[in-house]
């Protein structure tokens, strides 16, 4: 690599090998969205003067939006465009809407499907609803006023990781349904929608054995896979005729 660019430095800078976050979506308008796992520091999800547990939104040569929602707020750092997220794993921009969406682990249970409003906050670790890895109760419950709930929620969890929409024309059946992989079951699960609302939800492929990285539909309107196979294998999914 040559003549790299840094454009943003999540703040602050820690130690530590935990809830990253790390993914990266554009919208329809060019912003760029970030989503920050909370590095393992629960409460920092809800600080609004860190990136921890946050959803960002930058221009993309790094600038800050004018109309992000806490511009000039006093405490808040501004990249911020949502807030009480515990570890962001999938973000995609819906085909039809242009919206961004996202979804994050829990911790025992409790990982969540949200379509992120500005300034809203999700509630990490307030609410949650999963439990500790020990069975103990997380924040005060599953809901309170104020903070926002997922569109669904997986109990018990399913470590979801990559997202996509469908909107290819090979399997017309599946147009407008999510797709998530699983890391815990090793699978890829097929979310029917309508609208925002969760229909129901089915899981595929639990033959492959392998956890599944990332999700994409190609230009030709093909599934396509990333798993972690030693080999770095890309997988094609095609209709059966």
């Amino acid at each position: 690599m040559s003549d790299v660019q840094v454009l943003f430095r999540q703040q602050p800078k820690l130690s530590g090998g935990l809830h990253f976050g790390s993914r990266l979506a554009f919208d329809r308008a060019g912003f760029l969205f970030i989503g920050l796992g909370e590095r393992y520091r629960r409460d920092e999800a809800q600080n609004p003067g860190n990136h921890l547990g946050k959803l960002l939104r930058l221009h993309a040569d790094g600038r800050v939006p004018q109309d992000n929602p806490f511009i000039g707020q006093a405490g808040f750092m501004p990249e911020i465009f949502s807030l009480g997220h515990r570890n962001i794993q999938g973000m995609t921009r819906h085909p039809e809407t242009g919206a961004i969406w996202l979804h994050e682990h829990g911790a025992q249970g409790g990982d969540e499907v949200n379509l992120p409003l500005p300034g809203r906050n999700y509630g990490w670790p307030i609410i949650t609803h999963g439990v500790d890895y020990s069975g103990a109760r997380i924040g005060i419950g599953s809901a309170r006023d104020g903070l926002e709930q997922p569109v669904l929620h997986w109990t018990p969890s399913i470590a979801p990781a990559g997202m996509a929409f469908y909107n290819g024309d090979k399997f017309p059946a599946w147009r407008g349904h999510l797709f998530v992989g699983s890391l815990k079951f090793r699978s890829l699960y097929r979310v029917e929608l309508d609208g925002t609302r969760f229909v129901r939800d089915e899981a595929m492929l639990k033959p492959v054995g392998e956890n599944i990285r990332d999700v994409r539909v190609g230009p030709d309107g093909l599934i396509y896979l990333a798993t972690d196979n030693p080999e770095g294998r890309i997988l094609r999914l095609e209709p059966v005729n």
